[in-house]
């Protein structure tokens, strides 16, 4: 069945939590469902994270859903993250989202939930707001409905909350955050800072001058589809050890292709290969 005609979405204002709270109540079990004081706090703490979905009914509107939200410091959901706010932190905690039960499988909920992600992607690319990244924690019967909203399931949480075991997923809302670099497959690390040219053979000492044009094609946005996303260092294993190889005769370089930071570009700007790691000298510390 499909969604009403009539359907919009706004913030919910502090005089419409009172009807939000009653969906809640109908479309949790006791364990689960919040609070009229939790609703209170996230709407006056966080109001620009409480979306609803509204009927337009003549001059008024009338919520038919919604999905709250606080803010966290944390980049995974915790028990904490469940019941404190931090203003100014980049993790986007969804503590529920419902759809009044009469109006449930229309794909209001779907609508919504995507909805909401774009608002809040639409303002973290645009430097406005800090936010990095949105997670929830789910039961496992829900979790395709999440995955088909862009969301990716990072496994069982630890937080207990009712009587079902939970898992946690996660969409990022900038996908080319600075502090990642694009990868191909597999993926590569910062190693920009630790390039030695002098190092090279000369054929690519020459190679590393910007060719004219190069540097003026980097600043247009790139029309490519399917670009290429990114990790940190922090998210390998063993560190810069999985990101070098051995190139033979005592020397190492880089496993992988470097690819531009500039947020939506991931053109290549060093191929596998090219670089040699150098690691300097140890040098003793004063105390």
């Amino acid at each position: 069945m499909a969604a009403p005609t009539n359907l919009t979405f706004d913030l919910v204002k502090a005089e419409e939590v009172s009807d939000a709270i009653i969906i809640e109540q109908e479309g949790f079990p006791p364990d689960e469902a919040g609070s009229l004081d939790k609703f209170k706090f996230r709407q006056e703490q966080a109001p620009d994270l409480f979306l609803g979905a509204f009927i337009l009914q003549n001059d008024s509107r009338k919520i038919i859903g919604y999905i709250c939200s606080t803010l966290s410091s944390s980049e995974t959901l915790t028990h904490e993250s469940m019941s404190e706010h931090a203003p100014g932190a980049s993790t986007i905690c969804i503590h529920s989202i419902c759809v009044q039960k009469s109006l449930q499988g229309k794909g209001i909920a779907m609508k919504l939930l995507k909805e909401y992600v774009s608002r809040l992607r639409t303002r973290a690319e645009a430097g406005s707001v800090p936010y990095k990244r949105i997670v929830l924690i789910s039961h496992e019967n829900l979790i395709p409905f999440y995955e088909n909203a862009g969301f990716k399931n990072l496994g069982k949480s630890g937080v207990v909350h009712g009587s079902l075991p939970w898992y946690e997923l996660r969409v990022d809302l900038i996908k080319s955050d600075p502090s990642i670099l694009g990868t191909t497959a597999p993926t590569t690390t910062s190693l920009v800072s630790t390039i030695d040219v002098a190092a090279m053979p000369p054929a690519q000492q020459g190679s590393q001058q910007i060719p004219a044009g190069l540097w003026e094609a980097l600043s247009r946005d790139s029309s490519r589809k399917n670009r290429p996303t990114g990790k940190p260092l922090v998210s390998f294993e063993n560190g810069l050890d999985d990101v070098i190889a051995s190139a033979g005769e005592g020397t190492s370089t880089n496993k992988f292709d470097l690819l531009c930071l500039r947020p939506g570009c991931g053109s290549i700007i060093l191929k596998a290969g090219v670089a040699t790691w150098v690691e300097r000298a140890s040098e003793q510390v004063s105390g």
